[in-house]
Order: C-alpha cells, then sequence, then structure tokens
C-alpha cells in the first residue's frame, strides 16, 4: 500500500504537470495527499516541518542564482550580445545547423561551471534568434538545450564541476576526473544519439513545412516582424555584417563568467580559510557553512561580473529597455525559483515516507551486479524525487558502503562506479516534475504538451548510455 501512495502521488504531479498546472500549487497538494493516505495525522506536520523546511532551504540556497541568471540572460538580449554570436554562429556553421550550435553552447557554458539553471536562462535568447533564422519551430528549443545543458557535461565528462560529478567524490574517494575514458564515451554516445534524433525531427517539421511560428502560409520572418512591432522592439537582421572585433568581444561575457567562476571557486575557500564565525562579532544567532555555500558563491559573483560585461558591451541599447527587461526577468526569476522549490519539497517529502523506503531496498535487492544496481536504484530515486543530486544523495547516503564493499569484492575500480552513479543520477530526473525541466519550459514559454516528448528522448537516450559505459567496462575492462 505504501508504495501504490508514492507512485499514484507521483503519476497525479506528472500529469498534472504534463497538462499545464502550476507546480507551485500541485507539488505540495500531491505530496500531502499521499501523506493522506498514509497517516492523516501526519499531513500538517508534514507540510510545515518537511515541505516548506525543504522548499525554503532550496529558495534560501538558490534564488540568488535564479535571479542573477534571469538578470544575465535578459541582458545578453537586450545588448545584442545573442544577436551578435547568433549571427557569428549561423555565419560559421551555417543556419540550418542551429540545432548543433545551441547544444555546443549549452555544452560550453555547464563544462565550464555555470549552473545548469543559469544556462536555460543565458542559452534561450540565443536560441530563439538561430531558432527564427533557421525557421526551426520553436519546440524544439527545450529539447535542443536539454541536450547540451542536461546530459554530457552534466555528469559524464571527465572534470566537470557540475554538483552531480562532485556528490560521489566523499563516498567513493575519488575525483572529478573518475573514469576518464568511460566518461568520454558515454558522452560521446550521448552527443551523437541526441544530436541524431534532433535532427531527424527538425528534418521531419521541415519537410512538413513548419517553421519556427508552426504551421501556416505566413513566413517565420513576417511572423516575428509583426510581433516586434506590436512590442515596438526591434527585429534583429542577420544579412548584415560585423567587425571581426565586435564578433570576438561578444563572446567575452560569457568567457568571463566560465573563468571566474573557476576564480572564485578557488579563492573563495582561501578568503574563509577558517569558515565565518558570526558570534565573534556579537552576532550569535546566525552561521553560515563557507564550504557548502562556496560554490554558490562563485556562481552569483561569476553572474555580476558576467552582467556588467554584458551591459558595457552595448550600454546605451541595455538602458533603452532596461527597467522593462529588469521587471520581466525578476518576475521570471521568481516563477523559476518558486516551481523547482516547490518540487524539492514535493521530493523531500516524498523520501520521508515509508513506501520510498520499500522502493530503494526493493530495487537494490533486484540485481546482484552492482554497478547496474547502482545505476537502477540511483536513476529509479532520482526519477521519483525529480532531482538527479537529491536521487543520488539518497541513493550513496543509504547504499554507499553496500555499494564499496561489492565492487571491492568484484574487483571493480571505484573510479568506475562514481562514473555510473554520476551519469545514472542525470537518466530519469527528467521526468515531467524535474525542477529544471518545468524551468526550461517557464522560460522559453512552451507547455509540456508542446515540447516535452523531446526532453523525455533525451532523457531515455541519457538513461541508455549508462548502460552502455557498463556494457563497455564488463566487455574490455574500459576504465
Amino acid at each position: 500500500m505504501d508504495l501504490i501512495v508514492i507512485l499514484l502521488a507521483l503519476g497525479l504531479l506528472m500529469f498534472v504537470a504534463y497538462r499545464g498546472f502550476s507546480v507551485i500549487l500541485f507539488a505540495p497538494l500531491c505530496a500531502l495527499f499521499a501523506v493522506l493516505l498514509t497517516q492523516p495525522g501526519y499531513v500538517l506536520p508534514f507540510f510545515s516541518g518537511v515541505f516548506m523546511v525543504k522548499m525554503v532551504g532550496f529558495i534560501q540556497s538558490y534564488f540568488p542564482v535564479f535571479l542573477l541568471g534571469a538578470i544575465f540572460g535578459k541582458v545578453v538580449e537586450m545588448s545584442g550580445l545573442a544577436e551578435s554570436i547568433a549571427k557569428t554562429i549561423v555565419k560559421a556553421i551555417g543556419a540550418k545547423r542551429a540545432v548543433l550550435a545551441i547544444v555546443l553552447l549549452g555544452a560550453i557554458l555547464t563544462y565550464s561551471g555555470v549552473s545548469l539553471f543559469v544556462v536555460v536562462f543565458a542559452v534561450y535568447p540565443f536560441a530563439a534568434h538561430l531558432f527564427r533564422e533557421a525557421n526551426i519551430p520553436k519546440r524544439l528549443i527545450p529539447g535542443t538545450i536539454a541536450l547540451g545543458a542536461f546530459t554530457f557535461t552534466m555528469d559524464a565528462l571527465p572534470g566537470t564541476p557540475q554538483i552531480q560529478n562532485v556528490i560521489p567524490i566523499a563516498f567513493f574517494k575519488t575525483d572529478i576526473y573518475a573514469a576518464p575514458v568511460l566518461g568520454i564515451l558515454g558522452g560521446a554516445f550521448v552527443f551523437l544519439i541526441g544530436y541524431l534524433y534532433l535532427e531527424s525531427r527538425r528534418k521531419k517539421a521541415e519537410k512538413a513545412g513548419e517553421g519556427y511560428f508552426g504551421f501556416g502560409t505566413e513566413t517565420a520572418a513576417a511572423a516575428d516582424g509583426q510581433a516586434a512591432l506590436q512590442k515596438g522592439e526591434s527585429v534583429p537582421d542577420f544579412s548584415t555584417q560585423q567587425s571581426l572585433g565586435k564578433q570576438i568581444m561578444a563572446f567575452v561575457p560569457l568567457i568571463l563568467v566560465g573563468v571566474m567562476n573557476k576564480v572564485f571557486v578557488t579563492y573563495i575557500p582561501k578568503w574563509y580559510p577558517n569558515g565565518f564565525d558570526f558570534s565573534a562579532i556579537g552576532l550569535k544567532t546566525y552561521a553560515v557553512d563557507v564550504p557548502a555555500v562556496a560554490a554558490i558563491w562563485a556562481v552569483e559573483l561569476a553572474l555580476v561580473v558576467g552582467i556588467f560585461a554584458t551591459m558595457a558591451y552595448d550600454w546605451k541599447r541595455v538602458k533603452a529597455n532596461f527597467k522593462e527587461g529588469l521587471n520581466l526577468s525578476i518576475g521570471g526569476a521568481l516563477l523559476a525559483t518558486m516551481n523547482t522549490g516547490s518540487e524539492y519539497g514535493f521530493g523531500g517529502v516524498i523520501a520521508s515516507l515509508p513506501g520510498f523506503k520499500t522502493v530503494s531496498d526493493g530495487i537494490s535487492g533486484t540485481f546482484s551486479d552492482p554497478l547496474v544496481n547502482g545505476a537502477v536504484t540511483t536513476t529509479t530515486l532520482a526519477g521519483i524525487t525529480g532531482s538527479a543530486s537529491g536521487g543520488m544523495g539518497i541513493a550513496l547516503s543509504a547504499m554507499s558502503e553496500k555499494y564499496n564493499q561489492a565492487i571491492q569484492a568484484a574487483n571493480i575500480p571505484p573510479e568506475v562506479m562514481h562514473r555510473v552513479i554520476s551519469m545514472a543520477s542525470g537518466g530519469m530526473d527528467s521526468l515531467p516534475h524535474n525542477g529544471a525541466v518545468i524551468t526550461l519550459l517557464a522560460v522559453t514559454g512552451l507547455t509540456h504538451r508542446q515540447s516535452y516528448k523531446d526532453i523525455f528522448a533525451i532523457t531515455v537516450i541519457k538513461t541508455v548510455s549508462v548502460f552502455f559505459i557498463i556494457a563497455l567496462y564488463s566487455l574490455f575492462g574500459i576504465v
């Protein structure tokens, strides 16, 4: 019965999310519905003591990242940076390769350490420009951004600083470069199959006569022009030429965000080698765990640098619509944060129910191969909680000792287990109720019904890639 309750709550949340209802309301309702069916007297305590605590904790940690990321993305658009880079990419690889351009752009940003939530805000203006120019359906943008930001650079490629590649280090005594060859081969698998899938979708739409704005006799350029005129905005002209210096300067803010993120990650711990003690300055009721928030501070400061660098690119253009753009980006950040925070609260409630342990224990006892066991357990828990890092954290907290014993007995290097667990966390985590998926759709202004099919296809490809690297190790001993 406990298991049925969890599956019912999860299915209900995925259904309402897919139908376009706000998870800000329905995530707590679905979570508390599960509590009600388990033990009615626990509903109010779980709402205040679990759901709200988890949601508020997420907002406390990540709202500044969402806010600065949204502002950065909007300033990138208002300054003409997106238009400039879009022109450069179109000139370099051709308008018909817009899908490849956006995948690579998202991959570069996430691999440089920029949070995937920030990448969504930053990349969308580029995607909108390029897809309009190539007349590719807008509904394919979320799947394209997902492939570049949510997959191979998040947890497959060795050295990625994303949290999904960092969490296993403490459990397996490895580093972020664990199993480099397996990671590269797994990442290449996801990139190649995912890109071929998206290209097949683009070609199918082109053959059917579907453009950026869907079907109809009106061209994308004409429709875009009308929409822009209604808003009083200028229409990007991709036919105009740019100077080489202008092209190069357009990439500087993006590079700065990645570089400064690395700089701050390195130096913030040195600025606070002994943490920070509020009681030493007479504020005994406050506390901060510097090592736990140093990486978040680094992203925030890097984004601030990126925002100012982007405004400096063309301040006159930014200034023209600065107030309106700023207000829009703040509203978008609030919505995205609340969406994801509600999902995080839902995951916290579900993980606290008796049925969740039943699911976890049931999966872990089904597969004898430790790599398969770890992959299935992690990706299932990530799917249930709607969080890659959350599912992985729960799996490793409960099973890491057992996994270490199992891989030692089977002579499996811990680096291989690290890579398998890391990649598995980013497999089925992106179901309809996943916070990043909901944020991505909110930012692009699309619905699950319009675009989730492609995100799910990428999710399946990503999940298959985990078993691909397990097979490579089992057959050839590749590490």
